[in-house]
């Protein structure tokens, strides 16, 4: 196989896109800032009927507050902005361009009048204290949700991370090198990032790589170990992991030679705080634990483990015609011979994989290929 099988881009635009204060050292660092902001939240739920959007007393033509029913006053953040908008069916883009009163008739109007009234789940944050006492001198909205949104927490996130692999640039698992080299830990190369709005985590094995006998070519290689860990206590995206084997990864953040992805993700519903202990949680766990030595024992099983019935039935039955007609043609265009194994079809469909143009079809594809190696067990 050739030595660029594969690249996940998901880590270098979080690199390529995060502000200074985005971007953490440590995950100690990440865990003072995101239990800071537990600890200075309230979550709460209102009726759309008791909020009020009223134009901001310190500016009042471009700035906005949110009054809820209790009388606390709130400066949204973009996000819930965004969401407040939608709750009003009132298009935000639009709205930012105007001055903050007919901001606040537009959706006060919609809030009252163009949906009947119902629950918003709000995670109201305390931005400054009183110096000496607990009483919040300014609060920040940065989340109107559903009344039922599961959220899990950020904080709880990163101490289970903390847990099992430490800080994040000492243990095993860190922040990667470059080219597989062990580099000091930076804001500029790192790869743990946290906002108000999500966190995203990249830690990788790269001194305990998988010996792989016959990497490509029938010569030998090794891969490392890697997962990306991301949340969002706020609703812009699902909690998730994914977990993968890999060459490299260069200077700004990209995964080179990428197989075996396997990718887990919850919505936050009610159920996610528990499905988060049951599913991502043990998984972490066992990645933390085990050695090198089973997945290349896996790896080698595959290899001897000749695809039981005809390939292509057995690609009939996971992949579209044309897929499979790709697949073939790139193991073969790599290795030089046809497909025998079941690791020749999990290399065939990673081959592939680089040539499906949009990212999300992309990693569907991989993570089809991490599910073929399930099958030597079976």
């Amino acid at each position: 196989m050739n030595a660029l099988t594969s690249t996940i881009t998901a880590a270098s635009r979080q690199w390529a896109s995060r502000p200074d204060d985005e971007r953490f050292t440590s995950l100690h660092d990440l865990y003072d800032t995101v239990s800071l902001a537990r600890a200075n939240s309230r979550a709460t739920v209102s009726s759309t009927r008791r909020l009020e959007v009223q134009p901001a007393e310190d500016d009042p033509i471009g700035g906005l507050q949110i009054v809820g029913q209790n009388g606390g006053v709130a400066t949204p953040t973009n996000w819930s902005f965004n969401q407040l908008a939608a709750l009003a069916k009132a298009p935000a883009g639009y709205l930012r361009n105007l001055p903050s009163p007919i901001v606040a008739d537009a959706m006060n109007y919609g809030l009252r009048f163009n949906r009947d009234a119902e629950d918003v789940g709000l995670l109201v944050t305390a931005t400054e204290i009183e110096e000496g006492t607990n009483h919040p001198t300014a609060l920040e909205l940065r989340a109107a949700t559903g009344p039922r949104y599961g959220r899990i927490w950020n904080e709880e996130i990163v101490q289970a991370l903390i847990h099992k692999f430490g800080d994040g640039v000492s243990g095993d698992f860190r922040v990667p090198g470059e080219f597989g080299k062990r580099v000091d830990v930076t804001k500029a190369n790192t790869t743990i990032f946290g906002s108000d709005r999500d966190i995203f985590v990249f830690l990788a094995d790269e001194e305990h790589r998988v010996e792989v006998s016959n990497r490509r070519n029938g010569q030998p290689g090794s891969l490392a170990r890697g997962f990306f860990v991301w949340n969002s206590e706020v609703g812009s995206q699902s909690i998730g992991a994914a977990f993968f084997l890999f060459d490299y990864v260069c200077a700004n953040r990209i995964v080179w030679g990428a197989q075996e992805y396997k990718e887990i993700r919850l919505r936050h519903t009610a159920s996610a705080p528990d499905r988060w202990l049951e599913e991502i949680s043990p998984v972490l766990v066992e990645y933390s634990n085990s050695a090198a030595a089973p997945v290349e024992a896996m790896i080698r099983e595959a290899q001897a483990k000749k695809v039981a019935d005809d390939l292509d039935e057995f690609l009939a039955r996971r992949f579209t015609r044309a897929e499979a007609i790709g697949i073939k043609a790139a193991h073969e265009r790599e290795e030089g011979r046809p497909i025998e194994t079941l690791w020749d079809i999990s290399c065939g469909i990673t081959e592939y994989a680089k040539t499906v143009p949009y990212q999300d079809a992309r990693v569907a594809v991989e993570r089809k290929a991490g599910a073929i190696l399930d099958l030597v067990a079976a």
